[in-house]
């Protein structure tokens, strides 16, 4: 393994770093989402309503190594690409099949600490490896060094926009994939409720981050219900499964 990382993941990025430049926009969510028929209570009232000023951290700390590459936000994690670069890759273990994707990390290196969003995933890395975009490695290192020891932390993102849905292309009644996007808390389970439905079915996860029910259900709107990795869950209703329709829940994990 070079020092750059994964030589394929770098290539790219070491010509162009020079013009890349500091930390993107302030988003990363997407725009244009559809409002759900709700049947959610009080629209935006599982927010806590102010944005934290102390970091709350989910899982231990861990070490490894990080790199950084030509990063977009696009990626296994299948979200789209960002203005906003602050995003990386995680190592194939600790990707656990997709249960990484979405989910904010904060990276401590030789310089500093920076909080990235997992939008990938590095097959190559060993376990307890990020590698970074560019910019965010230039925040906690000098790039020259290409790969630093680093420590890390899952935390609770400090979002308060409403989670989203997407439905993955081809998705109908007969085949409904499901993508959770804007969370501020790594997501552990998803569940539906279709109509006529009187039990909640817990769909099953792919490693490129769509939840799929591959068996038909009545037509009509979906109720789903999503769990975080803390245990909180949303409850959300959707339209019936349309391919590509984004959806904006009613509130965010508080």
């Amino acid at each position: 393994m070079t020092p750059f990382g994964p030589v394929l993941r770098r290539l790219a990025c070491i010509a162009s770093f020079i013009t890349l430049a500091a930390c993107g926009g302030g988003g990363g969510s997407d725009t244009s989402a559809a409002t759900p028929s709700g049947n959610n209570g009080s629209a935006g009232s599982g927010s806590t309503g102010t944005t934290t000023t102390t970091t709350v951290v989910l899982g231990t700390t861990r070490n490894g190594e990080g790199t950084y590459y030509g990063a977009t936000g696009k990626g296994a994690c299948s979200f789209d690409a960002s203005s906003n670069r602050m995003v990386a890759a995680m190592n194939h273990t600790d990707y656990a099949g997709s249960a990484a994707c979405g989910e904010y990390v904060t990276v401590t290196g030789p310089k500093g600490t920076v909080t990235v969003r997992i939008t990938d995933e590095c097959p190559e890395c060993a376990a307890g490896d990020i590698d970074l975009s560019a910019e965010a490695f230039a925040l906690i290192a000098d790039p020259v060094a290409g790969r630093v020891p680093i420590s890390w932390q899952v935390v609770a993102a400090e979002l308060s926009s409403p989670v989203q849905y997407r439905y993955k292309e081809g998705s109908t009644r007969y085949w409904t994939g499901i993508q959770v996007r804007n969370h501020r808390l790594p997501i552990a389970k998803l569940e539906i409720l279709p109509s006529g439905s009187s039990n909640w079915i817990e769909v099953q996860r792919t490693d490129y981050n769509y939840f799929v029910y591959p068996t038909a259900i009545e037509s009509g709107s979906l109720q789903v219900r999503i769990t975080a990795s803390t245990g909180a869950t949303l409850k959300d209703t959707l339209p019936e499964p349309q391919g590509g329709l984004l959806v904006e829940g009613a509130a965010q994990f508080p």
